[in-house]
């Protein structure tokens, strides 16, 4: 599996070749964000490893720039912790966020589990049905069970709940979920988005308080979880 690392910091490129080497991926690295793009068009790797805080092109740009004609998995590298720049690289398409300083073992899970969630395409939905433990999701029909009971969603509350487990256990920004599902409009009405949430987690959540899949990433947006 190839990997594309783009850091402007020499020991952290070092660090990561060495580290993912070892566990059997092949590294190529930038320096900088104009030569990650161009090895990104004529190398596409499996998962990029991207820096924020870079001179010239930065980590924000490439971000983007990559969005526009690839779903290469992107996992964001930075030390910066600001919510602002969390939200910010996940709305224009990282798949995770890390905090520097990192262990290689925590970079190598979240490079696990963004790469199943790509070998399992963006549209997950297409499988007639969904389910996770008592919970079943039946998209042919349009039909929610809990247990043996079906449960009424409004159908905004049933778009926002298959938009969430087409992304399962990735974090959805409120603006992306906004836009995804009221539409690019909408993208600034944070309080519609927390009462349609607050109501399909009293329906499909025996613990509303306590949601087992629906998770709130604080301040930043939500998360269907399904694995720990």
């Amino acid at each position: 599996m190839k990997v594309l690392v783009i850091d402007d910091e020499p020991q952290i490129r070092r660090a990561l070749r060495a580290g993912l080497e070892r566990t059997g991926y092949a590294v190529q690295a930038a320096s900088n964000g104009e030569e990650g793009l161009t090895l990104a068009a004529e190398r596409p790797p499996d998962i990029v490893i991207l820096d924020l805080a870079m001179p010239g092109t930065d980590g924000f740009a490439v971000c983007e720039e990559l969005r526009r004609w690839t779903k290469i998995p992107i996992i964001v590298l930075s030390v910066r912790d600001r919510e602002d720049d969390k939200i910010r690289a996940l709305d224009l398409g990282a798949d995770d966020y890390l905090i520097k300083p990192f262990g290689v073992g925590e970079l190598l899970a979240r490079m696990r589990a963004v790469m199943r969630r790509s070998l399992g395409n963006d549209e997950d939905t297409a499988d007639p049905v969904f389910e996770i433990n008592d919970l079943k999701v039946d998209y042919v029909n349009r039909v929610v069970t809990v247990g043996n009971e079906e449960i009424h969603l409004t159908p905004k509350e049933y778009d926002l709940l298959k938009c969430l487990i087409q992304y399962r256990n990735r974090v959805l920004t409120h603006s992306q979920l906004l836009a995804k599902v009221w539409g690019p409009d909408q993208v600034d009405d944070t309080h519609t988005l927390r009462v349609h949430m607050a109501n399909l987690r009293s329906k499909i959540e025996h613990d509303p308080a306590r949601p087992m899949y629906i998770r709130t990433e604080p301040r930043i947006g939500y998360r269907f979880k399904t694995d720990d």
